[in-house]
């Protein structure tokens, strides 16, 4: 391969910020903690959501599939940068990476759709309010949930699989984890094939959704403009404020991340960007969505016993 390396590779070294001692030691407690709140904070929205009839609706049903593949998704990776922090040279397999890639992509993709279906939940629940509860039905909301979850995997996992990559004896990642992208950079394998494949998967799962989810957000504007009081218009934005928080600051970076020009070295840039949606992003959805949401905050305080309304 025109004087490659063909030594097969077994494992990848994962450089992170292995080169600079002290700020690792920082971005180790970062990390802890953030690790700490994604986990609790989508287990007590997922407690919530279980544990009180009043969020048994259809936008926490859907809040509460967001919620696992957040925990799903940190899970993958972020206690293996964490490790990575306290060793010298930070070594993943070749086994391990794939899987954590694979992971990854998938349930990045889950959360791409799941926010475009939480988007036209919203655009129903303001737009035909009369007839929310017929139109959003618990069969419907089953279908859009597993057709989010089935459509990922053969988005994603599907052509990983039967695309294997193949590398040439490089196996040093300029990353924290096993990212798509930083991996595909070391593979020997013609890369026209793959560069298409990300176009057109990311145009489904990023740009299609991104446009659905600006569309549904300009019926709604157009239905909340015709609420003739203050106090209905305030209320309308509220409930969609949260969901479109989580909107820009996922897809914003997911989508500099997979539909700008790449080069083949890696960058510091792409690091940081994945940082902010697979560590980030996870950490500040049950934040955002707890903090701006009454119903959330009402159980919680009934959990603690603060609220004495049956």
């Amino acid at each position: 391969m025109d004087g490659r390396n063909n030594t097969a590779v077994t494992y990848f070294i994962l450089v992170g910020l292995s080169q600079y001692p002290r700020a690792q030691v920082i971005f180790f407690c970062l990390l802890l903690v953030s690790y700490l709140v994604t986990l609790l904070g989508n287990v007590l929205i997922l407690f919530l959501i279980h544990y009180d009839s009043r969020l048994h609706t259809p936008m926490y049903f859907f809040l509460s599939n967001l919620s696992f593949p957040d925990i799903c998704y940190t899970s993958a990776s972020v206690p293996q940068m964490i490790v990575n922090c306290l060793v010298r040279i930070p070594i993943i397999s070749l086994g391990q990476c794939l899987a954590q890639m694979c992971a990854g992509l998938y349930l990045g993709v889950v959360e791409c759709l799941l926010l475009a279906v939480m988007a036209y939940d919203r655009c129903i629940a303001i737009g035909d309010p009369l007839r929310y509860s017929v139109r959003m039905g618990p069969q419907l909301c089953a279908q859009l949930a597993g057709a989010s979850w089935i459509s990922a995997f053969l988005l994603t996992v599907v052509p990983v699989l039967t695309m294997p990559l193949e590398f040439c004896g490089q196996h040093v990642i300029n990353h924290f984890s096993c990212e798509l992208l930083a991996i595909l950079k070391l593979a020997c394998n013609d890369l026209r094939i793959y560069e298409l494949l990300i176009i057109v998967t990311s145009s489904l799962t990023l740009l299609a959704p991104f446009a659905f989810i600006l569309t549904s957000y300009g019926h709604i504007l157009g239905a909340v403009l015709k609420i003739h009081s203050a106090e209905g218009r305030k209320k309308a934005f509220s409930t969609c404020s949260s969901h479109l928080t989580v909107v820009i600051i996922f897809y914003g970076t997911a989508i500099s991340m997979y539909m700008m020009p790449q080069d083949k070295a890696s960058r510091n840039r792409d690091k940081i960007i994945s940082m902010l949606y697979g560590v980030v992003t996870p950490m500040l959805n049950p934040l955002i969505y707890s903090l701006r949401n009454k119903d959330v905050n009402w159980a919680f305080k009934k959990l603690l016993g603060e609220q004495n309304i049956p």
